[in-house]
């Protein structure tokens, strides 16, 4: 898998988890822990898209 084709599941994954993070934020019933896990996630891959992304691999 090229690091261009990485990112691009990165960026599915974080897409994915921003819905699912907000459907979890409309119902108030919703586990705060769920919604903190959620965020951690989406923000652990927004991290990872940044880092390949700066590679040189890419920049080139």
């Amino acid at each position: 898998m090229s690091v261009q084709s990485h990112i691009e599941e990165l960026q599915r994954r974080h897409a994915a988890l921003k819905r699912e993070l907000e459907e979890a934020l409309q119902h108030p019933s919703v586990d705060d822990s769920l919604i903190a896990d959620l965020k951690r996630k989406k923000l652990l891959l927004k991290d990872e898209i940044s880092k390949l992304a700066s590679s040189p691999e890419v920049l080139h």
